[in-house]
C-alpha cells in the first residue's frame, strides 16, 4: 500500500543539508517514493492531508539505557539540592534490575519505548548495562532486541560491586560470547570511576573480533583519553563529549566519528553542557540524543533534548533538528534513516505546527500530531502494560484509521 501526505506546509528532507520544501507532498510505502510540489503529486492507494503542518523525518535516538528496574527520584532530588553526580547509582540500579523478573524489564521498555514513539522516534537504540552479570546482560539484550534492531552491548557500563577484580576478563570473554548474539554494538563507558583507556581499547576490540561494531562513553565527567580512543577504533560515536581538548575536537572533526550531545545528561546533573559550537565550527558531526536512564537523563523526549541544545548548547533550531534525525542516522551508520530523499525508510512525523522551528519555540509543548514508520501511520495512544507499535519484530503494524480521505 502506498500513501501520499499532501498539502504539507514545510516538508524536512535532510536531503540535501535540511531539504526543505514548500506546499509539498510525499509517496510512501516502507520506503520514500517521490517527493515534490504538492501539485504534481502522482496517485496512490491512501491519502493524509496535513492542512498546511509540518514534516520532517523521524527522531533518530541513538543512546538510551532503557533495560532496567527500580527508580532514583531520591538520587536526582540530592543532586538538585547540591550532591554532585558521579556515576555511582549505577550500582542502584544494578541491583534492582538484577531482582526484577523479565516481564517488569519488558513492560518497563515497552513503557519507554512508547513514550519516545508518542514523541517522534521512529528508531532507538537501545543499551544493556544494568545487569553487569552474564546472565543479566544476555537477557537485558534479548529483551532489548524485542523492542529495535539498534542494540548495544555495555557489559562495560561499571565494574560491580561484587566481582570487580577480573571483571574486564569476564566481559571480554565469557559475557561478550553471551551477549554478541543478541547484539549489534559493542560500548564501554570510558572515564574516571569506570574503565580506563587500556581497559575500554580491550572491551572494544574483542567486541569488533566478535563481529560487533564500536561506540564509546567519552569524556563525560573528565578530560580523558575516550573521545581519542574513539577515533582511532572508528567508533561510530562517542558520546557524552562535554570536557574536549583542542586535539579531541580536531581528531573528531577529522575522523568518521561522531560526537553524539546528550543534553538532558547535563540538564539533570547540573554539569556544563557541551560547547556544541566548537565542535561545529571545527567540522565535526554532531548527534543529538537522549540518554534515557533512571539516573542522570530520566527523558524519553527528542524535542526535549532539541529545545535544550538550542538553549543551553547554542545550536540554532535548525541544527538541532538536524542533529536529532540525521545526526542520529549517523551515529548508527544508517544512511536509509533521518532523511526523507528516495529510497530512504519512510519514517516521519508530522507536527501540530506550521514549521520545524517550533520544537524549539515551544518547549515542553506535546507537538506530535502523527508517526509513519516504513510508510505506516502508528497508534499514539498506547495504554500502559502494551508493547507499542514500533520496531519489535513480534508486534503488528498500525492499519490507517480515522484519518485518512
Amino acid at each position: 500500500m502506498s500513501l501520499l501526505i499532501t498539502d504539507i506546509g514545510e516538508l524536512t528532507t535532510n536531503d540535501p543539508e535540511l531539504g526543505i520544501l514548500r506546499d509539498a507532498a510525499i509517496v510512501v510505502g516502507e520506503r520514500v517514493e517521490w517527493v515534490g510540489p504538492a501539485a504534481q503529486a502522482p496517485a496512490a492507494d491512501e491519502r493524509l492531508d496535513v492542512r498546511g503542518a509540518a514534516v520532517l523525518p523521524g527522531f533518530v535516538d541513538s543512546h538510551s539505557h532503557l533495560v532496567f528496574a527500580g527508580d532514583r527520584a531520591p538520587e536526582f532530588a540530592a543532586r538538585m539540592a547540591g550532591q554532585p553526580y558521579t556515576g555511582g547509582g549505577i550500582r542502584t540500579t544494578v541491583a534492582a534490575t538484577r531482582e526484577a523478573s523479565d516481564e517488569r524489564l519488558r513492560a518497563n521498555v515497552a513503557r519507554l519505548v512508547g513514550e519516545a514513539l508518542r514523541q517522534g522516534t521512529t528508531t532507538i537504540e537501545i543499551k544493556s548495562g544494568y545487569g553487569l552479570s552474564t546472565l543479566d546482560e544476555a537477557r537485558s539484550l534479548r529483551i532489548a532486541a524485542e523492542f529495535t534492531d539498534e542494540v548495544t552491548f555495555l557489559g562495560a557500563h561499571v565494574k560491580p560491586a561484587d566481582s570487580p577484580d577480573g571483571y574486564v576478563d569476564l566481559v571480554t570473554g565469557p559475557m561478550l560470547a553471551a551477549c554478541a548474539p543478541y547484539a549489534g554494538w559493542v560500548d564501554v563507558f570510558c572515564e574516571r570511576g569506570a574503565f580506563d583507556v587500556a581497559e575500554s581499547r580491550r572491551v572494544l576490540q574483542a567486541g569488533i573480533a566478535a563481529g560487533l561494531k564500536p561506540r564509546i562513553h567519552a569524556n563525560q565527567l573528565t578530560m580523558g583519553g575516550g573521545v581519542q580512543l574513539a577515533v582511532e577504533l572508528d567508533c561510530a560515536s562517542a558520546d557524552h563529549c562535554t570536557h574536549l581538548s583542542d586535539a579531541d575536537v580536531d581528531a573528531l572533526a577529522g575522523s568518521n566519528t561522531v560526537a553524539t550531545l546528550l543534553p538532558g545528561a547535563e540538564f539533570s546533573t547540573r554539569a556544563p553542557y557541551p560547547d556544541a559550537r566548537r565542535l561545529l565550527a571545527a567540522g565535526a558531526t554532531v548527534a543529538l540524543a537522549s540518554d534515557c536512564n533512571p539516573g542522570s537523563s530520566y527523558t524519553s523526549s527528542m524535542p526535549f533534548c532539541i529545545a535544550l541544545a538550542v538553549r543551553d548548547m547554542l545550536l540554532t533550531p535548525t541544527e538541532a533538528v538536524w542533529a536529532a534525525t540525521a545526526g542520529g542516522a549517523r551515529a548508527l551508520r544508517r544512511p536509509d534513516l533521518g532523511h526523507l530523499g528516495i529510497g530512504a525508510s519512510a519514517d516521519l512525523i508530522v507536527l501540530d505546527a506550521p514549521s520545524h522551528l517550533h520544537l524549539a519555540y515551544r518547549p515542553g509543548v506535546p507537538l506530535i500530531r502523527s508517526v509513519v514508520r516504513k510508510g505506516t501511520l502508528q497508534s499514539l495512544c498506547v495504554a500502559e502494560g502494551h508493547l507499542p507499535h514500533t520496531s519489535g519484530p513480534h508486534q503488528p503494524e498500525s492499519p490507517h484509521k480515522g484519518v485518512l480521505s
